[in-house]
């Protein structure tokens, strides 16, 4: 932010040139004091008093601001700027500490706490003891604990105005810690964990929260994982799990649920295709699914030895393909639920796993899907019937990640062909076709598709696929 000179009062004439570039004007000062601390709060704490040598009037400011935002500073440092302070509120604090003693922690919490403490984010690098006084917080609304612990589970604590709650990579007592702390949190509403070690069991249980988060931390061949994720949180309405390393998954009453993220990783082959369609059957209320299977397809092939040229497949009309009701996965023919909210769907699965989407979610309207099946392991099975989302509701379908292969024509080609309102299909297709040869022909195999769509107002688009930005949890 940059705080300009007063503008000269002196009348000048002013040339054409002149109005076209007007004077600069100082409007920063023209402030008012409570606005101006409140622009600082967005600030360092370290950068906020630099702004203390620019006039008289700012000389103190900094010391009335709500927040503090004290990184990586010597102890000494700290207890200088809390007893510089000129307000007896602290609405915020944000301490990022690499080594402290243990006597000074616990006296900054506790002047924090004395103050009104609204929220507070700790980065304890060392993973130093917490202060037992912050369990016992009256005032504290947002809590984020990075690097710190380890978490009690049991003694006292309660937090009865906490409503947000991020744990990341922080140590715990034992596996009751964290449905401890949980407990103690009655109008608890947003909750993120990441794991950093393993749990025999994951408890997250709470009639209040609307958003839960749990990602199992996974950095450079290290990982974090339970032997049981168990969620019981009925008024849930946000769900996302990142990275599953879990042998079982429970999961529940989920009526509120509006939108999930779930996402299982390569190593989580101990989760069977049974509990996998369990699970998901849990998230049958949602209106917004993002659901990643890419690493699980080898257990979901397990459960059965299918190939392509075991199949029997019939063509009817030119139109669909049938294959012999006995060869169908009886997993997934188990699947009974119906996802009549679910309006948009991202996918990256197996493609009977679509499929059986498609059937069972009447009033989709926007699709994403990534075949993550190879066309020598697994085979594509259209419905008898075309489902009904894709006679009057599928508006939008992008298929990403195309490599050229069988199965993934086929899907596009049944797609274009049954789809009665799509608009538009954008196809992107993956970095393996890198030559102008390679992309022309996928384009060219694609076309006569095209003049058999069931929408003729539908375009087609074809576009390199590109990675979307992971974002780590950690970062605000």
């Amino acid at each position: 932010m940059s705080i300009m000179e007063p503008h000269s009062k002196r009348r000048r004439k002013h040339s054409q040139h002149e109005d076209q570039n007007p004077v600069p004007m100082d409007r920063i000062s023209d402030l008012t004091e409570s606005v101006i601390c409140h622009i600082l709060s967005f600030l360092r704490t370290k950068d906020s008093v630099r702004t203390s040598i620019l006039a008289r009037r700012w000389r103190y400011l900094w010391a009335y601001v709500l927040t503090l935002d004290l990184y990586c500073e010597e102890e000494t440092v700290i207890n200088r700027v809390l007893l510089l302070r000129k307000v007896q509120t602290l609405h915020t604090l944000r301490l990022n500490v690499d080594g402290c003693t243990e006597y000074g922690l616990e006296t900054w919490i506790v002047f924090a706490i004395t103050h009104g403490l609204q929220k507070l984010d700790l980065y304890l690098m060392d993973q130093e003891i917490l202060p037992a006084c912050l369990f016992t917080c009256k005032t504290l609304v947002d809590l984020r604990l990075h690097s710190c612990g380890p978490i009690p589970m049991d003694g006292p604590m309660f937090l009865p105005r906490l409503k947000k709650l991020q744990l990341i990579r922080v140590e715990y007592e034992a596996d009751e810690s964290l449905p401890y702390l949980i407990s103690c949190c009655p109008v608890l509403e947003e909750l993120l964990v990441q794991l950093f070690t393993d749990m025999a069991s994951c408890n997250v249980s709470s009639p209040t929260v609307k958003r839960l988060t749990v990602d199992f931390y996974f950095f450079d061949g290290d990982r974090a994982g339970c032997d049981m994720l168990e969620i019981n949180t009925p008024a849930l309405e946000y769900l996302k799990i990142a990275y599953s390393f879990c042998d079982h998954i429970k999961c529940g009453v989920a009526t509120s649920l509006i939108e999930a993220d779930i996402s299982f990783h390569d190593e989580d082959d101990n989760l069977s295709a049974r509990s996998l369609v369990e699970f998901v059957h849990v998230l049958c209320a949602v209106q917004c699914l993002t659901l990643d299977l890419s690493y699980f397809t080898e257990v979901l092939l397990s459960s059965f030895d299918l190939s392509w040229g075991s199949l029997s497949v019939f063509v009817s009309n030119g139109k669909s393909l049938y294959i012999s009701l006995q060869m169908i996965d009886p997993v997934l023919s188990g699947w009974t639920k119906s996802f009549r909210n679910l309006t948009k769907l991202k996918l990256t699965a197996d493609c009977r796993f679509l499929l059986k989407f498609l059937e069972n979610a009447n009033n989709l309207e926007i699709l994403h899907f990534s075949a993550s099946c190879d066309e020598k392991k697994g085979s594509t099975e259209p419905p008898e019937q075309v489902p009904k989302c894709l006679l009057s509701h599928l508006r939008i379908i992008k298929v990403v990640k195309i490599e050229g292969k069988k199965h993934e024509f086929e899907i596009i080609r049944y797609l274009l062909r049954n789809t009665q309102v799509l608009e538009k299909m954008d196809i992107e297709y993956a970095q393996c076709l890198a030559s102008e040869e390679d992309i022309s022909t996928l384009k060219k195999t694609i076309s006569p598709f095209q003049r058999e769509r069931g929408s003729a107002a539908c375009e087609v688009a074809f576009a390199p696929f590109r990675e979307e930005e992971v974002v780590e949890v950690e970062d605000e």
